[in-house]
Parts: structure tokens; sequence; C-alpha cells
């Protein structure tokens, strides 16, 4: 007897699932009809913007797992990394196309819309369809809210950010500023969007503010600025690039953007996420991230979706968010929602009546602003192993105290700072976590490189973090991490790779047992505590504080 495999397909126009049955054999046995039976759907159903995209099969043997296939099949062998992307765009230009939103009078009642207005540079007519869609949707998410929108005579200006991906898994990130133009009486806001392969929030906020500094002056010189940003060489990590402009009243005037050395974070912003949320409430948020799982953000600002949806998903490094990621839901769309595949994404807080009318199923919904759960599946707090979540707990707690102790009176750069503490501090979760994998790739006679999952998992010496590994080493992160350890020879090393480096030399010799790797480490320890510390840095005093709660629950391995 045949076997029927059930393809529900997700519609945001239509706003249904649609069920397609057909021979499993049939399908298994002819990949190009399987292949050719999904594009035929995805183009019929959904718009091919991929944030649309997400597609199930249902297995019918019994098994409650879900598996997420990707809008396109033509998947690229390797993992989708920041530091990947980052090295691939060093000779490109810093952004693709730079576009002005407003709003416009709908025809019915008094409702507005928002439409591209101005863009540069002009694109070509032989833009691909998924290039052409994602244009079509940016106004939406310039203006996710732009049904409440009314004239105004004060309006503050706001910086947020939004991500579409394309049908290859590439990203496009979309700066904004939403300002209000110069004139008098009663008027509605506009929003300057820069369009750009590279993520870099801090960067482009910058260049926004000084395209509504000259916006202010005159239109006219917006265009000529923006010609002068592409026109400018891309910076490399800790280097500076000058771009010159002509501003009437002060003649040529240079602005100069830097990008910081550590390339991962210069498009995080961590002091709004700790600003938002407790510490305890914080982990709960990492922790279900680290299990894939659906998180939805709520808030009343733009800028606050936008920051803290940003730095969350940059507390996962190594690892890398595969799955759909809209740090701000236009409301419109709001029953992507329902989707059955994991997801973060932030909405803002008048449409939250709207959004828990929503048949969503299992997930984690934020307040940001009130710094509460709204909806939780209610173990979020037991997901992490407890003594390197309580070491975790610790760093982030005493932050002020230890930025403090080091910077002792001297004003320095804080958020540098802060981010280079909480970056240290997570990477040292990772690697306390994981850090152990090299030991456990074996290479074949072909020259492939396999992790061996058993060994590796039961290798750690924490009964704690074997019994979390069982459950991470399923997510596609974990997978997608991996695939890329065993398919990458040589490269470079991200900060992850060095401390993992770091790591493994503290132990040269064969792997000690639980007892005896305490031993040696609380030698080790012994002579840091002897330091002064404030002449420790973020990586020394992690380490140790990691250890402190590590050792509590190492156990002998046989």
């Amino acid at each position: 007897m045949g076997m029927s495999l059930v393809l529900r397909v997700f519609g945001h126009k239509s706003k249904y699932w649609t069920e397609l049955n057909f021979d499993l054999m049939m399908a298994l046995d002819s990949p190009k009809f399987l292949h050719c039976l999904i594009s035929n759907v995805l183009d019929g159903i959904c718009p091919r913007t991929s944030i649309y995209h997400s597609l199930l099969v249902w297995c019918p043997a019994g098994s409650r797992r879900s598996v997420y296939i990707q809008s396109t099949l033509k998947r690229r062998p390797g993992y989708r990394t920041l530091e990947r992307d980052l090295i691939q765009l060093q000779q490109q230009q810093l952004f693709q196309i730079f576009v002005v939103v407003s709003l416009r009078k709908g025809s019915p009642g008094n409702t507005y819309s928002p439409e591209i207005t101005q863009q540069f540079p002009k694109l070509s007519s032989r833009l691909s369809k998924e290039a052409e869609d994602q244009l079509k949707v940016i106004p939406k998410f310039c203006f996710p809210d732009s049904q409440d929108w009314n004239p105004s005579s004060h309006m503050p200006s706001e910086t947020f950010s939004f991500v579409l991906t394309g049908e290859d898994g590439s990203r496009w990130f979309c700066y904004c500023r939403k300002i209000l133009p110069i004139g008098k009486g009663k008027r509605l806001p506009e929003v300057h969007c820069i369009v750009s392969k590279l993520g870099c929030f801090n960067l482009f906020a910058k260049i926004l503010e000084e395209v509504e500094r000259r916006r202010e002056i005159s239109p006219a010189l917006v265009y000529p600025f923006m010609r002068s940003v592409m026109e400018a060489p891309f910076p490399a990590p800790g280097r500076t690039v000058t771009i010159k402009s002509f501003l009437p009243g002060s003649g040529n005037e240079v602005l100069t953007l830097c990008r910081p050395v550590d390339s991962r974070l210069e498009h995080v912003d961590f002091d709004s996420l700790l600003q938002c949320l407790s510490v305890g409430n914080l982990l709960q948020v990492f922790a279900s991230l680290l299990l894939e799982r659906r998180v939805i953000f709520i808030a009343d600002k733009l800028s606050v979706l936008s920051r803290c949806s940003h730095a969350v998903l940059a507390l996962l490094y190594p690892f890398t968010w595969q799955h759909t990621f809209v740090p701000v839901l236009p409301a419109s769309m709001l029953d992507i929602s329902c989707s059955p595949t994991p997801f973060l994404i932030g909405v803002l807080a008048p449409c939250l009546p709207t959004l828990l009318e929503l048949p969503i199923e299992e997930v984690l919904i934020v307040d940001l602003c009130a710094d509460k759960f709204i909806i939780q599946l209610g173990d979020e707090d037991c997901i992490l192993p407890s003594k390197l979540q309580a070491a975790l707990q610790q760093i982030l707690e005493e932050r002020d105290d230890i930025l403090r102790e080091k910077d002792g009176d001297s004003c320095g750069d804080q958020q540098a700072n802060l981010s280079s503490l909480l970056s240290e501090g997570f990477v040292r979760f990772f690697v306390e976590l994981v850090g152990h994998y090299p030991l456990h790739m074996v290479e074949s006679s072909n020259g492939s490189r396999e992790l061996q999952r058993d060994s590796f998992r039961k290798s750690h010496p924490s009964r704690g973090v074997r019994q979390f590994l069982q459950l991470f080493m399923d997510t596609q992160m974990f997978a997608g991490f991996i695939q890329d350890k065993e398919l990458r020879k040589g490269g470079g090393r991200g900060l992850f790779e060095v401390r993992v480096a770091e790591y493994l030399d503290s132990y040269p010799e064969p792997e000690p047992s639980g007892v005896n790797k305490f031993l040696k480490g609380l030698g080790k320890c012994c002579s840091f505590i002897k330091c002064s510390l404030s002449k420790v840095d973020f990586q020394q005093l992690i380490v140790f504080l990691f250890f402190v709660f590590r050792k509590q629950d190492e156990t002998p391995t046989n």
C-alpha cells in the first residue's frame, strides 16, 4: 500500500493552509517531480518574497517532528555565517539602493498607503523577479503601522532596520530613518531607506543622520551626497573611510565612517536589549532561540523592536539563525505568525490584541516595554545547563561592576566595552558547550571530515550539558554549523575558533576524566585569583566565572 505525503503551504494573501496529497513513492522516485511541484505551489500561492515561504512535509508514520524545507531546493552547499558574508563583501560598494518612502492617501476612506517616491540609483529594467518583489515589499516594512498615521506638526526622528531574505539565503539589510519633513503646519512623515548587503547598523545610522541634515536644508543635496557614499571604498574592519561632499554655507565637508575591529558586533546594540529585559528573562529568550522555537517581540517603537531583535540573534554566535527573521512585521502581515516553522518576529504594541486572536501554537511572546512574557511554554527557565546558565547570569548581572573595574575612572566607549564583555561571555558559554568538537572530527579515506556525534555528546563531563546537547544537536543551527566545519578546510578564524583553540591548548594530553580535569583546572584557578581584578581582561574573568560554576557539575566519565 502506497504512502501519501501531505504538503501544507501557507500563503499570506490566501490566509489559509493549502494541502496537497500525492503518492510518496512517486515523489521519492522522481526528484524533478517533487522540485517542480514545490516550485509551482509556491509560485501560485505565495508572492516570491522569501519571508512568506514556509513548507512543511508531514510524514504519516507516527512522527510528530516536522521537517522544515526552505522555499528553494537549490541551497548553497555551505553554512551561512556573518563572518563569511563580510569576507565576501570586502570589495563591494557600501549599498545597493537608497529610496524615499512616503505616505499617499488611498481610495477607501482617509487611510494612507506607503509607496516609493524617489530612488537612487535608478535600477535597470533587467532586475530579477525576486529583486522586483523585494523592492515592492520595502514600503510596507518602512511603514508597518501606516494605517495609524495622521498628519502631525511634530514628530521625533527614529532609526530602525529590517531584513529581507532572498531565495538563496542571501540577505538585504534595510536601514531606515523616519523623519518629519521641514514645513509649516501638519504634514506626513517619510522614511529614508538604505538597502545594503552589509550588516552595519551604526555605520548606516550615521549616514542616515547626515541625509536628514541635508534634507532639512534642501532635498537637492541628498542625491549628490548618496552618490559620494556609493563611490566610497568599502572600509575593512577597524579602518575608516572619508566621504567628501559640498554643503551650502559650509563648503566641502568630510564625513568619516569607521568600522569596529570586531565586524560581528557593528550592527548590534546590547544596551537596548538589557534595558528592555531583565537578565533572567533575557536568558529564557536566548534558550528558546537555541532550540529554534517561535519568538515574538512586542514594543511600541520601531527602533526598540529593531535593536533588540538584532542584538538577541547576535548572542547566538558562532551559530546563525537560519529561519524567518522579521524585526518589524507590518500589521497587514500578522498572519505570518501562524506559521508552525521557527521564527523571530517583532510586532508593534497596537497590533497585540489582533495577534492574540490568531491561532498561534507553542510561542513565546515577549513584551519588551513591560519586561514580561505574555505567552510562554513554561519550561524556558529549565532549558540551559544550570551551571553554565548561572555563570552567564553572574556576568550579566555584574556587568557594570566588571566594566568599572576594568576601565577605572576613565571615560571609555561604554557601549563598545559592553559589547566586548557580552561577546566574550556568550562565546565562552558555547566554548564550554561545544568547544570539544574538533576532538571528535574524523577524516575519512576520501579526505572529508565527519563529526562522531555520539562520542561528541557523551564525552562532555557535565550531565546537564549532555542532556542539553541531545536537544540542541537536532536543531538546524547545529547541523549547519557542523556541516560548515566538515566542509571547510582552512580559511579565516573568527573569535570562536580562536577561543576553541585556546581551550583545547590547555589540555594538550588526551582528554582527562572529570576529576583530573577538575584538579588541573583548580591549580590554574588558584593562580588566577592571585591577580588583581583591575589587571584582568574580559576573557580571563569570564573563564574564571565559568570554571567556578562548571566544576560543581563535573562527574567522572567512563
